[in-house]
């Protein structure tokens, strides 16, 4: 990994406490990205903040380090509530940034409540009931045990939103809204924002529940990072499978992310690179939280290399040596697009990003040029680029289920009467 991303700026020499720089050096971390350069000596000076910034350019660790540190000065009584809450979009999310806060604050004695739906309902529950000073979650989860009295934001310190476009896009700021007005004014707590575009609805957010904040934004000459080759294939549709496994043979990448628009496809796909040698596994909405975290672990542990995910995947998920990404079904939205992408070449590595420009999501393809203001190179298909590939037998169907009482004796339903009509006579119109 070369260090090209990051500025002269140590952390050192920051208005950092010496136990915060401890856990810095442990992580392996000295110098400042741009984000960290110009948004922490606000931060220290207990300034708001707003700041655009992309996925990958170290926001996360700029507003935990700033957290970190206005709970460390703090010299009041220890407070048996939450000093801190970090508001999160998605689970994925939530869990990378708690995982990060324990990495950066191992010689600190903070403790965190991580808190997301799906599962560990009553053990997030208890959890958030004992005293922690940090709340990590996403929106929905938080309210629904604030309203149960399980903690209180009286005593917030601290409140950052990240990628507070995605609350908007997710339909969360109502949630985000309810949850700001119950803290403490916003003269009295600091304040931060991060999003991948500062747009009017962000700033609105930011002046209408922030004190005064100071508007950073860190943006690239490109849309999509330079360490990322990009090119594309034409295929037809029945080609994509054999192309697919073709690239895989040939090119053999250490650990790869394929992006995928349905979850049959995903399905589809993970029985076929299963069936010719891959280890594999499927990513989508409706995967249970507990398998999801089994298959990102695996994935992060290279016990799988291969992970097919629909756009569940494209935000909060931060995996290290992602060295191709691919675009099998093309996104129908272009910032889908950089999103995906975006999963590799991730602080100063390279990556690939390779694309199918199929015959049904070929129209994305221009959308894609304009937004990224780049022309994306298209590459031929070779035969031995055309894998001969092992079919897989069909998933059996599930059964449909009906409940017994839905039932005659002998196991079939029942069927309704059909309706008695009478004639119609003068006497009896129907």
């Amino acid at each position: 990994m070369n260090t090209t991303h990051l500025t002269q700026t140590r952390f050192s020499n920051l208005e950092l406490s010496d136990i915060i720089l401890q856990g810095l050096t442990d992580a392996g971390f000295t110098h400042c990205t741009p984000i960290q350069d110009r948004a922490l000596p606000i931060l220290l000076r207990d300034k708001d903040m707003a700041g655009q910034a992309q996925t990958g350019t170290g926001k996360t660790a700029t507003f935990l380090l700033a957290t970190f540190q206005r709970l460390t000065n703090d010299e009041s009584e220890k407070i048996n509530n939450p000093r801190a809450i970090i508001i999160a979009p998605t689970r994925e999310l939530a869990i990378q940034i708690h995982k990060d806060a324990l990495l950066l604050s191992k010689h600190l004695t903070l403790k965190f409540a991580l808190i997301y739906g799906g599962t560990d309902y009553q053990k997030q529950l208890d959890k958030i009931k004992s005293n922690v000073d940090i709340i990590i979650g996403t929106p929905g989860r938080i309210i629904d045990f604030y309203r149960q009295n399980a903690f209180t934001l009286d005593n917030i310190q601290v409140m950052v939103m990240d990628e507070a476009d995605r609350m908007f896009d997710l339909g969360f700021i109502k949630d985000i809204r309810f949850l700001l007005r119950r803290m403490p004014d916003a003269d009295k707590r600091l304040n931060m924002l991060f999003s991948a575009t500062l747009s009017y609805k962000v700033t609105e957010l930011a002046y209408e529940h922030m004190n005064n904040p100071v508007l950073i934004r860190i943006e690239s000459e490109e849309v999509t990072s330079k360490a990322i080759e990009q090119y594309a294939f034409c295929p037809a549709n029945e080609q994509k499978i054999p192309l697919l496994v073709g690239i895989l043979n040939q090119y053999q990448p250490q650990r790869s992310i394929i992006f995928v628009n349905t979850k049959r496809c995903a399905e589809l796909l993970e029985d076929t690179l299963n069936a010719n040698g891959y280890k594999t596994a499927a990513l989508s909405g409706d995967v249970p939280q507990d398998k999801r975290q089994r298959i990102l672990n695996d994935f992060q542990e290279n016990n799988i290399t291969l992970l097919i995910a629909t756009d569940v995947a494209a935000r909060g998920l931060h995996i290290a040596d992602v060295s191709h990404v691919f675009n099998y079904d093309l996104p129908q939205d272009v910032e889908d697009y950089v999103h995906r992408i975006g999963r590799t070449a991730r602080f100063g590595a390279s990556g690939v990003a390779i694309s199918f420009i199929c015959e049904e999501y070929a129209y994305s393809m221009p959308d894609i040029e304009v937004y990224t203001e780049q022309k994306i190179a298209i590459k031929p298909i070779t035969k031995d680029l055309l894998a001969d590939i092992i079919i897989p037998e069909k998933r059996p169907p599930k059964p449909r289920t009906t409940h017994p009482s839905k039932r005659t004796t002998d196991g079939n339903k029942p069927r309704k009467p059909k309706p008695t009509t009478r004639p119609s006579t003068p006497e009896n119109p129907q």
